[in-house]
């Protein structure tokens, strides 16, 4: 009898081990280096094999088991700060700060076991600088492909980037210009997502075809083959990598801009414009050959020059239509005026809603083509 109960026993206790040695074994954290990632925008592995987040909203999808995981960011160039925000189980959270020079590990909480999924989204634009990602720390992290769709290119200005939109945190005329951005909740994002398709954001704040905000140059034209939209940069972007099959086109509320008012600015001039914007469409087009051409006005352009505008794209229209008369035609979508009321002049995080509403029954249109 003793026998049996001392084999019992030790049955039991093996068993007991056994559990116990699978239940640590479970909860030990994992690593997921960057390169197992499968990022969506622009971005490249850097030399330490580290994933660096260039354009507004490039994001990347994971998945994790437990309460929590980590990821492991950081910055290197002067700015002092930039963004991430990242959505949980389908849910929008909020943006995480990243400082200069230090390598974070940004607690993701989902506050329950479980298996969770998280989207990590840079905030802000390419000239803010990369975001770096080291690598993802939890339990059982697996990478997600993004969903095989189709993909929208948004090219623009600061309204496509999202920037001055979001004042949560960081009120109007206080702090750095990119702490009021918001990528994720920009127009173009927003009507991806509504019509589930894939998107991609080139965009830089004050940029325009002919003529920026406060300067003549480099503008889009010249840059937008740089991965990173800089002039003086050497790295250049692989086109090859996407395939759109809508390019959205939002240029021209800088070059109707004042600027500063301090410097010397002329007149717009609507023949340079629209030539200069003729040959940027002619440059998409040798990039994406059977991509369809989607030009958009500005909300932020009203009055006199809105209807100037408006001619303006009309006759890039009607040109690369005659030059390209076996492709798509191109469109073309006017917003209605806006008073916008986020910083500078831009529109808010409620105010890009609405931009997307009047959008999305064009793209819908577009997408069915």
């Amino acid at each position: 009898m003793k026998l049996q109960f001392k084999r019992f026993a030790t049955g039991v206790c093996v068993l007991f081990l056994a559990i116990t040695a699978f239940t640590v074994h479970k909860e030990v954290p994992t690593e997921l280096p960057a390169t197992a990632l499968f990022p969506y925008g622009r971005c490249l592995i850097n030399k330490e094999h580290n994933l660096e987040l260039i354009s507004s909203a490039v994001h990347f999808g994971f998945s994790f088991e437990g309460k929590d995981c980590q990821v492991v960011a950081s910055i290197a160039n002067t700015q002092d700060h930039n963004y991430l925000q990242y959505e949980l189980d389908g849910v929008y959270q909020k943006r995480i700060k990243v400082s200069k020079n230090s390598h974070v590990s940004l607690v993701i909480s989902a506050g329950e076991d479980g298996k969770h999924i998280v989207w990590i989204y840079k905030a802000t634009e390419a000239h803010t600088g990369a975001i770096i990602i080291e690598k993802i720390i939890g339990q059982s992290i697996k990478a997600i492909k993004p969903k095989s769709a189709a993909l929208i290119e948004f090219i623009g200005n600061s309204i496509t980037c999202g920037a001055a939109a979001d004042t949560s945190e960081v009120p109007c005329g206080t702090g750095e210009y990119h702490d009021q951005h918001n990528a994720y909740y920009a127009y173009g994002p927003r009507v991806a997502r509504e019509l589930k398709t894939n998107f991609i954001l080139s965009s830089v704040s004050g940029i325009g075809i002919y003529r920026n905000w406060n300067s003549d140059a480099p503008v889009m034209p010249q840059v937008y083959e740089k991965a990173d939209f800089q002039e003086s940069s050497s790295a250049m972007w692989d086109f090859k990598l996407y395939t759109p099959k809508i390019v959205s086109i939002a240029l021209g509320t800088n070059d109707f801009s004042n600027g500063d008012g301090l410097k010397k600015r002329l007149p717009f001039d609507s023949g340079i414009f629209v030539s200069s914007y003729i040959q940027f469409v002619k440059l998409v087009k040798s990039k994406y050959p059977v991509a369809q051409i989607a030009l958009l006005s500005s909300p932020m352009v009203n009055g006199n020059n809105r209807l100037l505008l408006q001619n303006c794209l009309t006759a890039v229209q009607k040109n690369i239509d005659e030059l390209y008369p076996a492709d798509k035609k191109v469109a073309v979508f006017f917003f209605e005026p806006m008073q916008a009321t986020g910083c500078g002049g831009h529109p808010s995080v409620a105010e890009h809603a609405v931009l997307a509403e009047e959008l999305i029954p064009f793209f819908k249109k577009l997408l069915k083509s």
